[in-house]
């Protein structure tokens, strides 16, 4: 399990009793304020622990979902705008407003880790929204695997999330046409 400092001072209540825990190796130091209970450790674990309120996004997505075998070379989450920005290069962050920020959140297990993520609807229509900035091949991919699971979509989910943009009736024809 991934804790934080704080968690550990709560739980420990000295930075003393931490020090000699992680030296007799009960507790693994991952990074700065970021403690272990083993050595090793999935980094999406400890990016949830880090990041808490943002969702997985984009190309991370797409991978979760198995609906590309690509795997990313960047990690993408986003945030509320209110939101500070994060000080990690490997991970690519966008900005949504409050109002749109949550719509189409769900967990997922992956890889023994639970994970903020989008659901698939909400992906299909943020890859339509982009894609004029997505690499050709890349998008004819994960449209292709979009149309063998369109059973599992739910129509009423895309056309709830295609509403929240001004130029929905594009992207719901964009997806019927290449979809459906």
């Amino acid at each position: 399990m991934v804790l934080l400092y704080k968690e550990l001072i709560q739980k420990y209540e000295s930075d003393y009793k931490i020090k000699k825990l992680i030296q007799e190796g009960k507790i693994f130091k991952i990074e700065k304020g970021i403690y272990s209970d083993k050595k090793d450790v999935n980094y999406l674990e400890i990016i949830s622990k880090k990041y808490p309120n943002a969702i997985f996004t984009m190309d991370s997505v797409f991978y979760y979902h198995n609906l590309t075998d690509v795997i990313p070379s960047k990690i993408y989450m986003t945030t509320s705008r209110s939101s500070s920005r994060f000080n990690d290069d490997s991970i690519v962050q966008s900005y949504k407003s409050d109002d749109t920020f949550e719509i189409g959140k769900t967990n997922i297990d992956f890889e023994g880790v639970k994970i903020n993520i989008y659901d698939r609807e909400r992906m299909l229509v943020e890859l339509v929204r982009n894609k004029n900035s997505t690499p050709y091949d890349y998008y004819k991919e994960i449209i292709n695997n979009y149309r063998k699971i369109k059973e599992e979509l739910s129509i009423y989910k895309i056309q709830e999330y295609a509403n929240i943009y001004s130029n929905n009736e594009n992207i719901i024809a964009r997806i019927q046409d290449e979809v459906f």
